[in-house]
């Protein structure tokens, strides 16, 4: 009797086809979720998030038609290749998230490491869905092959793209979601490996996957540390304490007595001289005002601001809304912080929501005496819109008459462009504003602009106790020189985003 022992059963065959059917699905997601990382840790570390979604997509595209097409010259063995490449996406892929967040303070040319990793990424998916359907066609007829194939790949695409924004990244993390996806390529290789029989002789597949799988589970296990390796290293300074919320990355560093606050790697605030920015963000517009009994602030999620406020005795509420309930959350709970902003964010005058600003401000009915816009600079068009005619347009009626509202607007020095273009902007939706600018050591020369109903003038009232805004400050702040000038600049809408892109032009200049 013939030996049969190396012929594969009935029910090794239909596995091995139903395995082979559920990879099509995990390598469409697990594509995406590594284009998707890359994207998002792009708009992290580079700003401009469309800019980067969008040639991070184009990029993985292109990579993945020229893998598809070099897979017209695979002749042979496609199993054992598509092996091969799933163990060596489940690698790169799988370390993808880490690996850029660890180089990104090393090397001075992070694009080109980025746009390559992304390529190969892309490429190496690209050649995964020919060679399954090669591998399929056996067992199917072809029009079956293509439906099959394409059914699993666009369900696998809509399953990460849900999975990423709502339950990954708030719950994971960037790096944790990249290294438990490399589990899953490397777990559907090691499957096909059981079911593979012995004499295809695959013994280095199986231990090559194994170590691999080894590595993504000490990741994994290590995110915490990698992610605090890399935050130092951007930082030089000791982190005392880092999250990532569904919105962004916090961390808070350490260097003798100066806390610094840093928002996806952008510094917010120096525990040294935030003073000098806070009390040139609230006291002109405080002090413009007779009687600033209710108060807004948009962004602030610190509290600084609302600690300033808080310093006028006529003040009756403050409503402040910030978008990341994490914020607000760190800021007023602990101790070291609450320190900082004098426990502005537990005063009982206080009243915090946590919700996007343009549509709160949208849909809200409130009047306020002194409206104060702190959001972060408009590095991306998530933020740029709040920097837009419509939402100044939509902010206009919940300024009180005789009311004050003022707007941070970046550096008029590195950026004069960017902060001239949000004072047109005010001024196309309405308003009559006074541009300033104060010096800040950690930021260097900052600008605001107030923004009234009326001219909100060149005099103001302030609090003699402040540390820094004097009167004289005060006055001295309202003078542009030449080379902070008013220029020609383009109104900032939502459908041209112009701010976003002088402001990441500007600065990337300035920045080298």
């Amino acid at each position: 009797m013939a030996d049969t022992s190396s012929v594969p059963t009935e029910r090794r065959r239909t596995a091995l086809v139903g395995l082979l059917l559920a990879s099509v699905f995990a390598v469409a997601t697990c594509g995406l979720i590594y284009e998707l990382l890359a994207g998002t840790i792009a708009s992290y570390l580079l700003g401009d998030s469309v800019t980067q979604f969008s040639t991070i997509i184009g990029t993985y595209l292109f990579a993945m038609g020229m893998g598809s097409w070099c897979s017209r010259y695979v002749k042979r063995n496609e199993l054992r290749l598509f092996i091969r490449v799933e163990i060596l996406v489940a690698l790169l892929g799988g370390w993808s998230a880490a690996g850029l967040f660890l180089l990104f303070p090393l090397v001075e040319q992070f694009r080109p490491i980025l746009y390559g990793l992304v390529f190969v990424i892309g490429f190496l998916v690209g050649l995964e869905i020919p060679l399954l359907m090669r591998i399929l066609r056996d067992r199917f007829d072809f029009s079956e092959t293509v439906s099959n194939v394409l059914t699993f790949d666009y369900v696998g695409a809509l399953a990460a793209s849900l999975l990423f924004p709502l339950l990954l990244v708030p719950h994971l993390g960037l790096i944790r979601t990249g290294l438990m996806f490399g589990l899953l390529n490397v777990g559907v290789a090691l499957l096909l490996l059981l079911l593979v029989p012995a004499r295809a002789r695959l013994m280095r597949e199986r231990i090559l996957a194994l170590i691999v799988m080894a590595s993504l589970i000490a990741g994994f296990l290590l995110a915490d540390r990698i992610q605090r390796w890399s935050e130092i290293a951007a930082y030089g300074e000791r982190v005392i304490y880092a999250t990532s919320s569904p919105y962004q990355r916090l961390a808070l560093t350490r260097h003798d007595d100066d806390i610094r606050l840093y928002l996806n790697g952008n510094l917010q605030f120096s525990s040294r001289d935030e003073y000098r920015y806070h009390e040139a963000l609230v006291h002109p517009a405080m002090g413009r005002v007779a009687r600033p009994a209710h108060v807004l602030i948009l962004g602030g999620g610190d509290g600084l601001a609302a600690r300033e406020v808080f310093r006028h005795p006529q003040v009756r509420s403050v409503t402040l809304v910030d978008l990341d309930p994490a914020m607000t959350r760190l800021f007023s709970q602990t101790g070291l912080l609450r320190s900082l902003n004098g426990g502005a964010l537990t005063d009982k005058r206080m009243h915090v929501v946590n919700a996007d600003a343009f549509r709160w401000v949208r849909e809200a009915k409130a009047q306020f005496d002194v409206i104060i816009v702190d959001f972060p600079d408009p590095v991306d068009f998530s933020v740029g819109k709040l920097y837009t005619e419509t939402f100044y347009r939509m902010l206009r009626p919940h300024l009180a008459p005789g009311g004050i509202a003022v707007i941070q607007s970046t550096s008029p020095l590195v950026a004069p462009a960017a902060f001239w273009t949000v004072a047109q902007t005010l001024e196309a939706a309405g308003f009559q504003t006074r541009p300033y600018h104060v010096y800040v050591p950690s930021f260097g020369e900052w600008g605001f602009i107030l923004a009234g109903l009326t001219d909100p003038g060149t005099t103001t009232r302030l609090l003699p106790s402040n540390r820094f805004l004097s009167d004289a400050a005060a006055r001295q702040a309202l003078f542009f020189p030449p080379d902070m000038a008013r220029r020609r600049v383009p109104v900032n809408r939502l459908d041209n985003q112009a701010l976003v892109r002088s402001f990441a032009e500007e600065w990337a200049r300035y920045e080298g």
